[in-house]
């Protein structure tokens, strides 16, 4: 797609090569084990880290792509978790980031309220089902939140955590037993974890705000 030069192009090739790396991460995985709600998990970590690629770059187009991409995800409210706050990564709200980017460029304005437009009327079905679970979290420093899922055996289960980027953020799940199933702690803004249980069951996640700073956190699971 051509709008405004090669903006939209280099977002798209950003947006493909994120994808592609998603895919591969999941390669070798039994496709009916990944439900849909699992890959929308996925897919809106994508979204996060071409927004993030975007505005490193000043690119509006990357995130005029990062809204594509986040808008095509139902997400549920989760009851009972979190601090009840609006999301903060919204498909929305990365409109308004591109705009304020997009200058008088017709072609970049055109592209954002022709994709606003659908968003007023919402996701009326989606190759994602349901969508997956979304909890919003604020983390002072140092701090660590935890709560439990539960795990359908023969089903991958991911958790992400999205941070809104002042502190970095560290993920880990552990079985029913307190053994580590996965931890990502490579010290970034977006952990995930993709766990494959041979058997169903409780399973806890432990999201910990690394930094000297509060934070908030975009939580999601399938």
């Amino acid at each position: 797609m051509r709008i405004g030069g090669r903006t939209l192009i280099g977002a798209g090739l950003a947006a493909g090569l994120l994808l592609c790396a998603a895919a591969a991460a999941t390669a070798g995985q039994d496709d009916a084990a990944v439900t849909p709600a699992a890959r929308g998990v996925t897919q809106v970590l994508t979204a996060a880290e071409l927004a993030a690629w975007g505005r490193d770059r000043n690119d509006a187009g990357a995130l005029i792509m990062a809204a594509r991409l986040l808008a095509e995800v139902p997400l549920r409210q989760a009851e009972g978790d979190g601090d009840d706050e609006t999301p903060f990564l919204t498909a929305s709200g990365l409109l308004d980031e591109a705009a304020a980017l997009a200058g008088d460029n017709p072609g970049l304005i055109d592209a954002i309220d022709r994709l606003r437009d659908p968003l007023t009327r919402g996701v009326r079905s989606s190759v994602f089902g349901a969508g997956p679970v979304l909890t919003v979290k604020s983390l002072q420093a140092r701090e660590n939140w935890g709560f439990e899922v539960e795990a359908r055996g023969g089903e991958i289960l991911r958790v992400a955590a999205i941070g809104d980027g002042d502190t970095n953020i560290d993920l880990t799940v552990r079985d029913a037993r307190g053994a580590v199933v996965c931890r990502d702690g490579f010290g970034d803004h977006y952990p995930v974890c993709t766990v494959s249980p041979r058997t169903g069951g409780q399973m806890q996640v432990d999201i910990v705000n690394r930094g000297d700073v509060w934070t908030k956190v975009q939580v999601l699971s399938n």
